[in-house]
């Protein structure tokens, strides 16, 4: 990756909003999937062009493909896996990112708050269980995003990123019924990840690893205090660097959020408890939210915490979690406080996570991104004047 040192670069986490044909192919699922992967390329293609005139640096392929969202989509490029409809019953039955949370909210939660609760009515969820060896089989599936994204970048002053999901990412959902622990499960799926991983780099991308785990794992075991927390996350950034072997450190980016549902996040672990842990991970860039209303205060985490030089922190300054764009002014002084402190060729413009599918349509969406844009500019004219 670029360092920012002409001016603050920019970028975003994820998701773009699919053209409306596109999505109307991709939610008929198996009947249309034959023109959908036709029309997948120029989708792409026109999603790059359209990133790059807008004025970001590191663009990507708005994970168009990627059916399962960020994190299950690896269901269909890992053998192993079963799919099984259940009726959760008693505590500890069902994984849930805003464990802690339902603590505090019952009332809340039982009425439908957060974008992660099952449909209203129903009683009934599928569990993925793992029931023989975890192999990765997607790399035909991994070559095509590839190819699709080179497609589109000749001619364009950009720099092209893929998003991978982490192997503790992949854990929170999937149920172990075939290793004997849940040691040997977690490196097995971190094992199949590499050839993901590598496949990206190999073909010259930066790979950016979606790791919402490392945070809001928290939540999902409300017994453990910070200390056994601290013990868990790091097993599982263990598990992540293992992953990551052989990849050079400049072409990796790492992202961790909060789990970004719409809820209260009132019990989320503050990014001081894990931030050491966070930049063990070898990447030369270090994503986090910093735009959400919990969260937009832990830039004072930089007041102690030094990034080694030939790194960078790439805050979210614009989010995810409200429908107002974000006025450019306000982007500017969120990155100018980062500067200020770490140092301006250090910092990034991104968003807290991908907003794509996590605003109310693809128009906000794309204009968030506009107002990021000339936020960073703003913020450059500042810091460079």
């Amino acid at each position: 990756m670029k360092l920012s040192t002409d001016r603050i670069r920019v970028s975003h986490q994820g998701t773009l909003p699919r053209p409306a044909k596109l999505q109307e192919l991709f939610v008929a699922g198996e009947s249309a999937e034959a023109e959908f992967q036709q029309q997948l390329p120029a989708a792409v293609a026109e999603a790059v062009k359209r990133q790059a005139q807008i004025g970001i640096d590191m663009v990507n392929d708005g994970e168009y493909s990627k059916r399962g969202g960020f994190n299950q989509y690896v269901v269909s490029r890992l053998n192993g896996l079963e799919t099984r409809e259940i009726e959760p019953r008693g505590p500890g039955s069902m994984r849930s990112v805003t464990g802690r949370d339902e603590k505090d909210f019952p009332g809340a939660f039982a009425a439908g708050v957060g974008t992660f609760r099952r449909a209203a009515g129903t009683n009934i969820v599928a569990r993925i269980y793992c029931t023989g060896p975890i192999e990765y089989v997607g790399l035909e599936q991994t070559r095509q995003d590839i190819a699709n994204l080179k497609a589109a970048v000749p001619g364009l002053d950009v720099e092209a990123y893929l998003p991978a999901i982490a192997p503790g990412t992949i854990e929170h959902w999937l149920w172990n019924e075939h290793y004997a622990s849940d040691e040997d499960f977690l490196f097995a799926v971190a094992d199949a990840m590499h050839e993901e991983y590598k496949a990206i780099t190999d073909a010259g991308l930066i790979l950016q690893i979606d790791n919402p785990d490392l945070p809001d794992g928290w939540q999902i075991y409300p017994e453990m205090s910070v200390a056994q927390y601290r013990e868990y996350a790091d097993l599982r950034v263990e598990a992540l660097n293992r992953a990551l072997r052989g990849i050079p450190e400049e072409q990796v980016r790492l992202h961790v959020c909060w789990g970004s549902g719409h809820g209260p996040h009132l019990n989320d672990i503050p990014l001081a408890e894990i931030i050491d842990l966070i930049m063990k991970v070898p990447a030369q860039c270090y994503s986090i939210e910093a735009s959400n209303p919990r969260h937009e205060h832990e830039w004072r985490v930089f007041e102690k915490v030094k990034v080694p030089d030939g790194k960078m922190i790439m805050p979210g300054v614009v989010g995810h979690v409200s429908d107002i764009v974000e006025h450019p002014r306000v982007v500017a002084d969120r990155l100018i406080r980062y500067a200020k402190l770490i140092g301006r060729e250090k910092v990034a413009a991104g968003t807290d996570c991908g907003i794509g599918s996590r605003v109310g349509h693809g128009e906000i969406a794309w204009a968030k991104l506009e107002a990021l844009v000339e936020g960073a500019r703003l913020a450059s004219q500042e810091l460079w004047s």
